[in-house]
């Protein structure tokens, strides 16, 4: 069996979702004191920021789901029948 064949759209769009994670990473503790003088936003900043959080992390782990399972060696993602 010869190697696997690496998608190259696939390693830059995983790539891409890390770095938009790391993006929402570094914009939170710009972005949430100008949420938080919006009255409306203020008594929810807590949960803003856990969102704004949760997305980061949900972003980061997908593109490093994406990269690991393109670049995994061939014979771990054909199973034995």
């Amino acid at each position: 069996m010869g190697a696997k064949q690496v998608n190259q759209v696939q390693v830059v769009w995983g790539i891409a979702l890390i770095l938009a994670g790391l993006g929402v990473f570094y914009r939170i503790p710009q972005v949430m004191p100008n949420i938080e003088q919006i009255p409306r936003f203020a008594a929810a900043t807590g949960f803003i920021r856990f969102c704004f959080y949760f997305i980061g992390i949900f972003l980061i782990g997908g593109g490093c789901k994406k990269l690991f399972h393109e670049f995994r060696k061939p014979s771990e993602t054909v199973k034995d029948q």
